[in-house]
């Protein structure tokens, strides 16, 4: 008897190594983010995945190959949050990396075999417009946030900001999947390689038009801001002392406001009126309001809120600003009753945070108006759009990235900065309790030096404003409605062309040849 051994084995085994190949390939993008910053890899990162998916066999393979290079691409990216959510991660990496599993459909269908050249220049246009998709249904707070988008790896490049202040950050995901399109058709299809080198000539040309032309802030007058970065330390009573220490030594600096960084006050300032009268006699010492940040159990409300508040020289002022988007398992547990086992495998939150109900816009003695975010929210950029048609004048940040000291997390998150501030043209300051804190102009360009993790230390930068309204200000998200329109366009003549295959009738009987008799009955 033969038993057939190994019968499924090689076609088994090719399997999993293109399984594997596809986590890989997903993860390269990461690179171009900090740390390691290699923002120019972003430009051909994808390839690999693309030329995998689009030789799929079937939809269902394509449909695989994108979900596990999501599923890579998340995990590479979010891999510093292993400390907090242990194995946890990986399941999360692949529940987020199925939004792509329609998206590697949608590679196979328009990049799939040897398409036209009328064809692979459509790809240019939906492939792009499919990974936006994803990165939008990603971004939602439910979901994690807009953490990791892939146009934030271009945070320090000139021509990308100016695209940003055209469209966000959306619209320089575009550009780098479109690049990233472009290549892996040039690759592998001979007979359409003029016409993608002229795609990308098109895109260099139309970056080069938003470059010269797009409208650029005024600048008008300038604030000097001071950020105080305490470092790591754990004791919350020592970190007040040491943030205090640092800020008086700002006495003669003629500094416009101090900030202190996420979390760097532990009690509610109006159950402690000690600490809000020391805070507010340093005010005095500076000349200067101090933004702080409370993260305690409230005295008129009940639960735990996170808080921008803005002190002076005769206590708090009144003007506070209460977190509204929260870190899924850091500060919350989404479905606690189904998903609290997570505080057992890694950090996750406790005690779910309270939200605040609505973004508010402070006022300095000086008349400039500042809108404050807290923590991951500077990742999201409806967030920073709203207080700038609300008339802040500058951004400010206030975060704490302790649990990741020495990890991607800090630089990444300080990157951030930069985006938002090319897409409102608004300065905006990420000040840190552990570092890294930087500052970065109406334009996106960083001012001063970031103050690294290892720094326990304060330093004053000369920020300058400016007046104007950049077009991803005034037009919103309109990057991604086109991405939309495009897709639905294409699905639409997708489904037409289905309509219009002739639908293969019954199989006709075979005929019967002359050499052909029926069976006789008895024989």
């Amino acid at each position: 008897m033969r038993i057939p051994v190994g019968r499924h084995g090689p076609r088994l085994s090719s399997a999993w190594w293109r399984g594997a190949a596809a986590l890989l390939a997903g993860a390269l993008p990461a690179l171009a983010f900090p740390a390691p910053a290699l923002w120019w890899s972003a430009y051909g990162a994808l390839v690999p995945l693309l030329l995998l998916v689009r030789s799929a066999g079937s939809a269902r393979r394509a449909a695989l190959d994108g979900w596990l290079g999501g599923t890579g691409f998340m995990l590479a990216v979010h891999h510093w949050l292993l400390p907090s959510l242990s194995v946890f991660i990986v399941v999360l990496a692949g529940l987020l990396g199925l939004l792509w599993a329609p998206w590697g459909v949608l590679v196979r269908s328009a990049m799939g075999g040897r398409p036209s050249v009328p064809r692979a220049l459509t790809a240019v246009v939906v492939v792009p417009s499919g990974w936006l998709v994803v990165e939008l249904c990603r971004s939602w707070q439910g979901l994690g946030g807009p953490w990791g988008l892939l146009g934030a790896s271009q945070w320090q490049v000139p021509f990308a900001l100016r695209l940003a202040s055209v469209g966000g950050v959306w619209l320089v995901s575009l550009l780098v999947v479109a690049v990233n399109t472009a290549v892996a058709l040039l690759v592998v299809l001979r007979p359409a390689r003029i016409a993608m080198v002229s795609a990308l000539m098109v895109g260099a040309l139309l970056t080069g038009a938003v470059w010269m032309w797009a409208p650029h802030m005024r600048e008008e007058g300038r604030i000097r801001i001071a950020v105080v970065q305490p470092g790591v330390i754990e004791n919350g009573d020592a970190r007040f002392a040491r943030g205090e220490a640092l800020t008086r030594a700002l006495a003669g600096r003629h500094v416009d406001l101090v900030v202190w960084g996420e979390s760097s006050v532990g009690q509610d300032l109006a159950a402690r009126p000690d600490l809000a009268a020391r805070i507010a006699r340093l005010s005095t010492e500076v000349g200067a309001d101090i933004l702080v940040n409370v993260d305690a159990r409230r005295s008129d409300k009940p639960g735990i809120f996170k808080s921008s508040v803005l002190v002076g020289p005769h206590g708090p002022t009144g003007q506070r600003y209460d977190k509204m988007r929260l870190v899924p398992f850091g500060e919350y547990i989404p479905a606690r009753s189904l998903l609290g086992w997570a505080t057992s495998v890694g950090k996750a939150a406790d005690e779910d945070r309270r939200r605040g109900t609505t973004p508010v816009v402070m006022t300095l003695p000086d008349a400039v108006r500042v809108g404050p975010l807290v923590c991951f929210e500077s990742a999201f950029p409806d967030m920073s759009r709203h207080l700038v048609r609300g008339g802040a004048q500058l951004l400010i940040a206030q975060s704490s990235t302790s649990s990741f000291q020495d990890t991607w997390a800090p630089a990444q998150h300080a990157s951030l900065a930069a985006l938002r501030a090319a897409e409102t043209g608004r300065p905006m300051v990420h000040a840190t309790l552990t570092g890294i804190s930087a500052v970065h102009g109406p334009d996106g360009a960083r001012i001063g030096a970031w103050l690294p993790t290892s720094a326990s230390t304060s330093a004053v930068y000369d920020v300058p404003l400016a007046t104007g309204t950049t077009l991803c200000v005034r037009l919103g998200d309109w990057s991604v409605y086109a991405a939309l329109v495009a897709l639905a366009g294409y699905c639409a003549a997708e489904g037409a062309r289905a309509l219009r295959k002739p639908v293969p009738g019954p199989p006709a009987p075979p005929s019967r040849t002359a050499r052909e008799s029926p069976a006789r009955p008895g024989r």
